[in-house]
C-alpha cells in the first residue's frame, strides 16, 4: 500500500473510531437522570444521583466577581476567594488545611468577571465534615492578618511575573482596549498598584456583599440521595444573608475595532490577541454562531485558521478563537504566537479568513460534519462527577433549563445552511481588535477606522 493510501486508510480509520466514541458519549449523556432538589429551607440544586461511585461532587457560583468590584479595589475578589479556605470558624490556615487534607478534602474557590465559584469533592464517608468545612468557610472566613499578607504576598509576584509575560500582556491589553471605563476592561487578579491597597475591612465589605443566597446555584453529583442533599443544602448555605448587595453593570460591545496595538517585548516570538463582538448565550443565533466560530478557529486542528496559519504556510504552531459571553458583553476571542518577521503575515492571513467566511459562509460539509463533532464532543466533557457538576452549574448561570442536554442536539441539528451563512456575516464582519507583544517586523500600532 503507498503511503497515501495509507495515510488516508488511517484518517478514515479514525474518524470511523472518533464518530462511533462520539456516538457512544452522547447517547451516556442523554442517559443521566438531573433531580430538581429544594431543600426544606428553599434553597434548590441540580443533583445527579450515581451509588455507583463512593463521591460527591458539589459545584457552586453566586453571582458578583470583579464587576462588582469598587473602581479602586480591583482584585478585591480575587483576594476574597483565595483566603476563603485561609482559616475559617476556630481553626487558623493552618488548622484548617490540615482539616481538610486528614480527610482527603478538596475545597476550592475562584472568581471571574460575573461569578464567584467554588468546588467541594469528598469520599461519601466524609460527607458531613466536607460541608461543615464549606459552611465555615463561606459563612466565617478569618481573614487573619497573617493569611492575608502571606496571600497578598503570592498574588503580587504572581502580578509581578505577568509584566515580563507576552500571553498576559498581550489579554489585558486587548480587555482594557475592547472594555475601557467598564469593569470588563479591567484585570480580574487585581493590579500591581491596586492590591497592596485592599484591606482586611474591604475583604469583609465584600464578602458580605456577595455571599448570598438569592443569586446562589449549586449542583451535586455522587452517591447522595435527595433527602440528604436538601438537609445539607440547608446547613451549608441557609445561614448566608438572603440577598446581595450588587451594583448594576453596564451592557456593553468591545470597543476598538479594526485598532492595532502594539507592545515592544524582547521575547523570540510575537503573541498576538485578536477579537471582536460575539453572540451571548441567550441570544437565538448562538448555536449557528457556535457552529461558525467552530469552523474558523474553534475546531483546532481541523479549523480554517490553522489550516491556513500552520498546514499552508506554517507560520504558528497553533491558533485558536472561542466564543466568550458575559453577563453583559459578548466577544469572539482569539490568539496566536508566531515569529517577529512573520507577524505581519499571520495577522493578515486571520484577517482574511475572517473576512472570507463572513462573505462566503461555511459549506454544506463543514456545517455537517461540524454539527456531528459538537453533538458528540458535549459528552466528552462530562467523563467525571466534576466536571457534570461544573456544567449543571453553568446550565443553571445561562438559564437553559434543566432538560438542555437532551435538547442540545436538535437545536444544533436546527441550523441550516442559510442560519450558518447570515451568522457567519453578522459575527465576523465587524473588524478586530489587535493587541500585539514582542519585536514584531513591520507592525506598528495603528487606530481603527
Amino acid at each position: 500500500m503507498s503511503d497515501l493510501l495509507r495515510r488516508a486508510a488511517s484518517r478514515a480509520m479514525i474518524a470511523l473510531i472518533a464518530s462511533a466514541v462520539l456516538s457512544f458519549a452522547a447517547a451516556s449523556a442523554q442517559a443521566m437522570k438531573i433531580e430538581r432538589v429544594v431543600s426544606p429551607g428553599g434553597i434548590e440544586a441540580w443533583l445527579v444521583r450515581d451509588p455507583a461511585v463512593p463521591l460527591i461532587a458539589v459545584e457552586f457560583a453566586f453571582l458578583g466577581g470583579s464587576a462588582q468590584e469598587p473602581p479602586d479595589k480591583i482584585g478585591v475578589s480575587n483576594l476574597m476567594v483565595s483566603l476563603l479556605d485561609e482559616g475559617a470558624g476556630s481553626l487558623d490556615a493552618k488548622a484548617f488545611h490540615a482539616q481538610l487534607e486528614r480527610k482527603a478534602i478538596e475545597l476550592a474557590f475562584r472568581t471571574g468577571r460575573d461569578y464567584i465559584r467554588g468546588t467541594l469533592r469528598t469520599l461519601k464517608q466524609n460527607r458531613d465534615e466536607a460541608f461543615d468545612y464549606l459552611r465555615l468557610a463561606l459563612n466565617q472566613p478569618r481573614f487573619d492578618a497573617e493569611a492575608v499578607e502571606r496571600i497578598r504576598a503570592q498574588i503580587m509576584a504572581r502580578l509581578r511575573r505577568e509584566t515580563t509575560s507576552p500571553n498576559d500582556i498581550a489579554s489585558r491589553n486587548w480587555w482594557a482596549a475592547a472594555f475601557p471605563d467598564h469593569p470588563y476592561g479591567r484585570a480580574v487578579n487585581g493590579t500591581l498598584d491596586s492590591v497592596p491597597g485592599i484591606t482586611i475591612d474591604d475583604l469583609k465589605s465584600y464578602a458580605r456583599r456577595m455571599l448570598a443566597r438569592e443569586t446562589l446555584k449549586i449542583a451535586m453529583v455522587g452517591d447522595i440521595d435527595a433527602e440528604s442533599a436538601g438537609r445539607l443544602l440547608d446547613r451549608t448555605f441557609g445561614g448566608l444573608p438572603a440577598k446581595p448587595d450588587l451594583k448594576p453593570v453596564a451592557s456593553v460591545a468591545p470597543q476598538g475595532l479594526g485598532r492595532r496595538i502594539v507592545v515592544e517585548l524582547d521575547v523570540p516570538q510575537a503573541v498576538v490577541a485578536f477579537g471582536g463582538p460575539g453572540v451571548g448565550r441567550g441570544d437565538p443565533d448562538f448555536f449557528a454562531a457556535y457552529i461558525v466560530n467552530h469552523i474558523l478557529g474553534g475546531g483546532s486542528f481541523s479549523s480554517r485558521l490553522y489550516r491556513e496559519v500552520r498546514e499552508k504556510r506554517g507560520l504558528a504552531y497553533g491558533v485558536t478563537d472561542s466564543l466568550v459571553w458575559l453577563n453583559h458583553a459578548a466577544v469572539l476571542l482569539g490568539a496566536t504566537a508566531t515569529r517577529a518577521d512573520a507577524t505581519g503575515e499571520t495577522i493578515e492571513v486571520i484577517e482574511n479568513e475572517f473576512r472570507r467566511l463572513a462573505a462566503e459562509g461555511p459549506t454544506e460539509d463543514e456545517l455537517r460534519m461540524t454539527k456531528t463533532y459538537l453533538k458528540g464532543a458535549f459528552a466528552l466533557g462530562l467523563d467525571t462527577s466534576g466536571k457534570i457538576a461544573a456544567q449543571l452549574v453553568q446550565m443553571q448561570l445561562d438559564n437553559l433549563g434543566i432538560d438542555y442536554i437532551e435538547r442540545r442536539g436538535g437545536l444544533i441539528d436546527a441550523v441550516t445552511l442559510a442560519d450558518a451563512k447570515r451568522v457567519a456575516k453578522r459575527l465576523l464582519a465587524s473588524g478586530l481588535l489587535v493587541t500585539v507583544v514582542g519585536r514584531p517586523k513591520g507592525v506598528t500600532s495603528k487606530e481603527g477606522g
